[in-house]
């Protein structure tokens, strides 16, 4: 399939894909008039890349995915170098869960204060 055909199944642009392959992600085979060419694979690891790339990681981290599935592996996720990516992440995300309930319980500190402070004036002013 051509370019067009690709982005348009994978629900991306053809700008994407010439990016994928800058970075050597997707790989293109060139017809004998020059037209990159692709195949079900390349849209197998398209589809890998966008979806972890809608979940927050960045395109460096989805090259284990894609190498795993290059290997053969039914999942993108099969492999040491995935487990490794997918355990950083998971730990990046609980420190980040964890700075946001603080900031969440400083918020709620400093609102319950506020609101006390507007009741004992409210209540001052009777």
């Amino acid at each position: 399939m051509r370019i067009g055909e690709l982005a348009e199944r994978a629900g991306t642009s053809t700008r994407a894909l010439r990016y994928y392959e800058q970075h050597g992600l997707i790989r293109a085979r060139r017809t004998t008039n020059g037209y990159r060419d692709y195949d079900e694979v390349d849209l197998r690891l398209v589809r890998e890349i966008r979806s972890l790339l809608e979940i927050g990681f960045n395109l460096e981290e989805t090259r284990p995915f894609v190498e795993c599935l290059r290997s053969g592996r039914a999942s993108g996720a099969h492999c040491p170098g995935s487990i490794e990516v997918l355990s950083r992440k998971l730990a990046d995300l609980d420190a980040c869960i964890a700075h946001l309930q603080a900031v969440r319980n400083t918020v709620r500190h400093e609102l319950a204060q506020a609101l006390d402070e507007e009741m004992s004036d409210d209540h001052r002013r009777d």
